[in-house]
């Protein structure tokens, strides 16, 4: 009879905890998606930042370095902070996709509502309302023209 209730342990509850693998630690910023964490990449799920090489317009026309920008902001927002992702899946390069969290912010959400990074196979709409505010609020890459980061990797 002991070994019922561990069994049922791992019959009920042992899926669930498959679906909460997470990776925390220091975090280095690959791009304006994309960290490292103890050698391990993850992409931030949901959105899509610019590319290294991209460039978008201010609301006056000027160009500006928007994936770099995208980048250093990432960079900037997490510091030294410990970074926590809980663990969604792998994208079609293999990497780890992941909705992370540092200092109690969700750095997908910041990054849309910043208006550095757009949504990107949000099925959820995780992020839906921090992109129509950043869209209003014509912050960051919605201040002027730009193209999305996935209609300029297919061109570049």
């Amino acid at each position: 009879m002991r070994l019922a209730v561990p069994l049922a342990f791992w019959v009920f509850l042992a899926p669930t905890m498959a679906c909460a693998v997470g990776i925390a630690g220091q975090a280095t910023v690959i791009d304006g998606d994309t960290i490292e964490i103890h050698g391990k990449r993850v992409r931030l799920a949901g959105i899509d930042a610019p590319e290294a090489g991209q460039t978008c317009f201010s609301a006056g026309g000027k160009s500006w370095r928007c994936g770099h920008g995208a980048a250093f902001a990432l960079a900037d927002k997490i510091g030294r902070a410990t970074v926590a992702c809980t663990v969604s899946g792998r994208d079609r390069y293999a990497r780890t996709i992941g909705q992370c969290h540092a200092a109690g912010r969700d750095l997908g959400e910041w990054m849309i509502e910043t208006g550095l990074a757009v949504r990107y196979c949000d099925r959820k709409a995780l992020y839906r309302d921090a992109e129509q505010r950043a869209r209003a609020a014509r912050c960051g890459i919605w201040a002027g023209p730009f193209e999305k980061p996935a209609d300029w990797r297919r061109r570049h």
